[in-house]
């Protein structure tokens, strides 16, 4: 029954008793003890109502093989795994984006990206996943971050981005500058010839609405290229 979300076999009861079991345990002591797919378990009780979803949650480990790959996998590979339906799998996809927000939230001011080198440490723990993503980076005109937006999810060697999209999101958070950044899982850090050619189509456009684009990194597991410091972003 792959996407589904039934689980005819456990009585409702015992479900029910599991799933308070197993709050009570982390209200006591939060997730200490917990294994990974307990810790999956129990974010599921909320989305997946009234079934047993241990089974389910342990399939997601062994298809992924931890629990952050699983906060990372595409929907469309979530929704593969039996027990998992549409809702639940964008439930666990909407995990890292908070946990990337609520870091932003904590630190109590807009981070500052004057290098190369700051803007690749700021962004490769949200760009470095299993499949290529597409971010963009909205600045002020202190170079402040205003916003970090995933504007497009790929598969494990390929991202399609529509420019559009990148100038929208640009115009929503009133940025003056942006960086552009997206990775490659397989390692290869020299852009593709569509890289390069989005990129200058994005730096004409966004040009024209006086907004700079001032770099577009491609970040790697250990390595990064700039389109700024090789010099390819001029008119």
């Amino acid at each position: 029954m792959k996407g589904s979300e039934r689980n005819l076999n456990v009585d409702p009861n015992d479900v029910a008793g599991h799933r308070r079991r197993l709050r009570e345990r982390f209200k006591k002591s939060g997730l200490d003890g917990f294994q990974d797919y307990e810790v999956l378990e129990l974010l599921l009780t909320y989305v997946i109502p009234r079934k047993d979803v241990k089974g389910t949650a342990k399939r997601l480990i062994r298809e992924f093989g931890s629990l952050s790959a699983v906060f990372d996998a595409p929907r469309e590979l979530l929704q593969s795994v039996e027990g998992i339906g549409p809702e639940a799998a964008l439930f666990l996809s909407l995990i890292p984006e908070v946990i990337s927000r609520y870091g932003e939230s904590k630190k109590g001011e807009r981070p500052r990206l004057t290098s190369v080198q700051e803007a690749v440490e700021f962004l490769r723990p949200r760009v470095d996943r299993p499949y290529e993503s597409f971010w963009i980076v909205a600045l002020n005109s202190r170079n402040e971050v205003i916003a970090i937006e995933l504007v497009q999810k790929g598969s494990v060697n390929r991202v399609s981005v529509i420019p559009r999209m990148v100038v929208e999101s640009a115009i929503k958070h009133k940025a003056t500058g942006i960086i552009l950044a997206h990775n490659h899982p397989g390692g290869v850090v020299e852009p593709s010839q569509a890289d390069i050619n989005l990129t200058k189509v994005l730096f004409d456009v966004l040009h024209n609405l006086d907004i700079a684009l001032l770099d577009h990194l491609i970040i790697t597991h250990s390595g990064y290229f700039s389109f700024a410091e090789r010099g390819m972003l001029k008119k």
